[in-house]
């Protein structure tokens, strides 16, 4: 397995990134300023240039790589067209790509509640409305797939035990990004992971179950 990662420097992709090295999982960073990601990343990484947006650059980027993992997302600001623009169009390119390249398992991060149109995230240009969009095409494409939704992001990482859910079924709580990464990671070796989408977040109460578990309790 070799693992190619789009959104690498981002504060989901870089613990996904981190979770893959320590499973001594090769992997592909996918950046678009080298010197701000050898800051970031581990020096065991492959860093490549290229751009979603830029779809002439994602098959010289993707290289031989087997599995695909997209932490892709539009960050906040003024342009109405961003979310449209990255996590719809810029993920659709990765998924055309990644077709041709016979990639083995695409895990897509998504969010939770993407079904729910009058959500406040709404108000921010459409972004849930594009995510789904883009989790249809990937589910449309006939590439094994896991969509993971994760609930709230928090950057500190925390003790509660990780629960997860079928499609549009959870629609309050949070989550750490390493456990979102830890999720994601693992889905690659999980053979019930696959052609699924995941809703997950984090609850003290909650028992602790393992990954293997928790993708098969997953419909």
């Amino acid at each position: 397995m070799k693992a190619f990662v789009a959104g690498a420097t981002g504060e989901t992709g870089r613990r996904i990134v981190k979770e893959l090295v320590e499973r001594n999982i090769p992997v592909r960073a996918m950046v678009r300023d080298l010197e701000q990601a050898k800051a970031i990343l581990p020096d065991s990484v492959q860093l490549v240039v290229g751009d979603v947006l830029k779809p002439e650059t994602l098959r010289e980027a993707i290289g031989d790589s087997t599995v695909i993992l997209c932490a892709t997302g539009a960050k906040p600001s003024f342009n109405p067209s961003s979310p449209y623009k990255v996590d719809y169009e810029g993920t659709k390119n990765l998924v055309d790509v990644a077709k041709t390249k016979g990639i083995e398992h695409f895990v897509f991060v998504s969010s939770l509640c993407v079904s729910k149109l009058l959500h406040p995230l709404n108000l921010f240009w459409l972004i849930l409305v594009w995510k789904k969009q883009a989790e249809e095409y990937i589910q449309k494409s006939g590439l094994v797939y896991t969509i993971v939704r994760p609930g709230g992001l928090k950057n500190e990482d925390n003790n509660s035990s990780v629960v997860m859910s079928s499609a549009d079924t959870l629609f309050e709580g949070s989550i750490p990004r390493t456990k979102v990464a830890q999720v994601c990671v693992e889905a690659l070796s999980q053979s019930t992971s696959r052609n699924k989408i995941v809703e997950i977040v984090a609850k003290e109460e909650a028992a602790k179950q393992s990954f293997e578990q928790l993708f098969i309790g997953v419909a």
